[in-house]
């Protein structure tokens, strides 16, 4: 490796984990007693999200609220950092001999760390140990990886840090050039721009531990890692693996619980005769490798419970395309195509999928969900390092996706892609995904009639928390989204990607959302928490914004915008807001930069930045205002420095444009 390659890769190691002045980091003495254990959902005191977001039977503990002796990073929220992609938007670096501990806030026997160590200076990873101690007696050790994260260059990415641009001919998005267009070329430094820096890793402890015990992680002497950054810890009380006796065991038609013989002919087999005889197929606690797709139609596949089965498999390359362009295969259940009638009646349950996906290839099918499954229920799994965690092609009904972890994805955690109807996901927990956390994707389509709620989404590297993009009598409620990192909001209603059009009525309620609303790289503009996007069609459908929290955000709260090119050919209309409650903006309540109308209806704001409404419209500036209305039909209250948020002057729509205003760092969120 020359000398200016390992200077490169030197120096980005320097600035994501934070010796850049630029990532702050404040040293931290050794304290002789741990203190009380702080719990958080999403980074945030528990109490503020009540109600909203995943029930789930963990609980986190943010690292720098830990003991340590380590190094805090952050907060920061900008994008290529490490800070930027940690939950709360900070972290805790390690290195060799150094620790952090955490305090358990009640019974367990098991915990989740959520970790990041630097890639190889070629790329693809390296392995690096992690001690974990508990009450200075019970040891045991962790393998950390950094083989599924650390992406690097243009959409959709690389894995090796020193390669040249993927695309020399596209735009490169975020400098707004060609560089065969440009003289001289612009000089691309490598390694450039890393992303997806995070994996998480889980281990059963082997006894139950009581509330008060501590668990201390530690970076060995000689750890071939020069730093480990800890992002959190998760920890739960694992219930005793479940048993079915009444049901076709994979191990009696010779699945290999160990995982060094291939087992999907076995569990095919296992699948054959459950369809025959009405039973279960029962997959016992146990390591299974499967390295293709599993066919699943009129079947119930339950596991031990996602801590004891787990359903592994490596990707593996097809010697000619699929006809649906997929150049590799791997791990996944999938339902059968909607051309071909899709699947019916599917049930699976209490296991983990762990794939070996590692590059983003969009042709692929490498998703540990896929197909079309109809009348049919997903609950207890644990879906990892995979492309998306649940991909679903319709024409396709009556799905339930209930009470999942969804973690370290590729792309998407899951999407409704094309004619999805009547169907639920609810409770589940995703984190780090490397596009939309959920979407419903309308692409010739429509999905219609579906709910996402109750779900948490935390820290999507890119894109959004959750995404709609077209569709008919869609809801979002009671959902938790936090830290989303760049070129994405917490939601967003999008008219983008050859999407159906939104029509019916759309409802988005009693949502929280946390240190969302980003600054889009490539306008060099922030977003909002909440974001509609109108670049395709115009959005029309009666869409009601009702009781949702928007706390933390970094720019606006909500933010309308048409593309440039088609500012005066699309609209966003019938937006109705709602009971909400608005607890610090960088800059605006609601940025408008789009033609259309709304109406606004006890709407309270309080640590507003900068003016309440920046009114564009579509930058026409006529002298009869904007072209982007509001209704005050009463009760919004509050603002903050330039008054009250919604003024009388700024209605219907007074022009108040301003491009890029300062920004005002909010304090943290607090109780209304």
């Amino acid at each position: 490796m020359s000398r200016n390659i390992t200077r490169a890769v030197a120096a980005l190691t320097a600035t994501v984990i934070g010796l850049s002045p630029v990532l702050g980091g404040t040293a931290f003495a050794a304290e002789p007693h741990a203190p009380a254990p702080v719990l958080t959902r999403a980074g945030l005191d528990p109490a503020l999200v009540a109600g909203r977001g995943a029930r789930v039977d963990f609980a986190e503990q943010e690292a720098e609220r830990a003991l340590t002796d380590g190094t805090v990073l952050g907060p920061d929220r900008t994008a290529y950092t490490l800070p930027a992609e940690a939950s709360g938007r900070q972290a805790v670096r390690l290195t060799p001999g150094q620790y952090v501990e955490f305090v358990l806030p009640s019974a367990a026997n098991a915990i989740t760390v959520r970790y990041s160590i630097p890639d190889a200076p070629s790329g693809g990873g390296l392995t690096a140990p992690l001690d974990v101690t508990v009450n200075s007696r019970d040891r045991s050790t962790m393998t950390l990886t950094s083989q599924y994260s650390w992406l690097y260059n243009q959409y959709p990415f690389s894995n090796d840090p020193n390669s040249g641009l993927l695309h020399p001919d596209w735009w490169i998005t975020e400098c707004s050039c060609v560089p065969a267009a440009t003289t001289p070329a612009p000089v691309i430094g490598t390694p450039f721009r890393p992303n997806h820096f995070y994996d998480e890793q889980r281990l059963l402890l082997g006894r139950k531990y009581r509330a008060g015990d501590r668990i201390r992680l530690t970076v060995p002497a000689g750890s071939t890692a020069a730093w480990t950054v800890i992002d959190l810890l998760d920890s739960q009380l694992v219930a005793a693996p479940k048993v079915e006796l009444a049901a076709a065991n994979v191990l009696l038609f010779g699945a290999d619980p160990t995982g060094r013989r291939d087992s999907a002919d076995a569990i095919d087999r296992a699948i054959a005769f459950a369809r025959r005889t009405g039973l279960k197929v029962y997959l016992p606690p146990g390591s299974y490798q499967v390295n293709r797709h599993i066919l699943v139609d009129d079947v119930t596949i339950v596991g031990a419970g996602s801590w004891y089965t787990v359903v592994k498999g490596r990707q593996v390359d097809l010697a000619t395309p699929a006809p649906d362009g997929s150049v590799h295969t791997g791990v996944g259940f999938y339902g059968k195509d909607a051309s071909a009638g899709g699947s019916r009646n599917v049930h699976l349950a209490d296991f983990a999928i762990e794939g070996d996906v590692r590059e983003r290839v969009d042709t692929d099918q490498v998703n540990a969900i896929g197909g079309a499954m109809s009348d049919s229920t997903i609950s207890g799994l644990y879906l990892h390092h995979t492309k998306v965690g649940l991909w679903f092609d319709g024409p396709m009904t009556n799905l339930r996706v209930t009470g999942n972890v969804i973690t370290d994805q590729i792309a998407d955690g899951l999407n409704f892609h094309t004619g999805v109807t009547g169907s639920v996901v609810s409770d589940n927990f995703v984190r780090n995904t490397g596009d939309d956390g959920l979407a419903m994707w309308s692409e010739r389509v429509g999905n219609a009639g579906n709910t996402f709620d109750h779900n948490t989404v935390q820290s999507p590297v890119l894109a959004n928390g959750i995404a709609l993009y077209g569709g008919t009598d869609n809801t979002v409620s009671n959902n938790l989204i936090a830290d989303p990192v760049r070129e994405g909001s917490a939601i967003q209603v999008g008219s983008r990607f050859g999407a159906e059009p939104f029509t019916g009525q759309l409802r988005i309620s009693d949502n929280t959302t946390v240190r969302s609303g980003t600054y889009e790289l490539n306008w060099k503009i922030g977003l909002g928490a909440l974001w509609f996007y109108a670049l395709e069609r115009d959005i029309a459908a009666d869409t009601r914004v009702t009781g949702n929290a928007f706390l933390d955000n970094t720019y606006n709260a909500v933010m309308l915008v048409a593309d440039w090119p088609v500012k005066d050919r699309y609209s966003i209309t019938n937006l109705h807001f709602k009971d909400l409650r608005i607890d610090g903006t960088g800059t605006s309540v609601l940025s408008a930069r789009a033609a259309g109308s709304a109406t606004f209806e006890n709407v309270d704001a309080r640590n507003v930045g900068a003016v309440g409404v920046n009114n564009c419209g579509t930058f026409h500036f006529t002298p009869a205002g904007s072209e982007f209305a509001l209704t005050d039909l009463g009760g919004n209250d509050g603002g903050g420095t330039t008054g009250a948020w919604l003024a009388p002057w700024e209605l219907p729509n007074t022009i108040t444009c301003d491009d890029r205003p300062p920004v005002v760092a909010p304090p943290a969120p607090s109780p209304w």
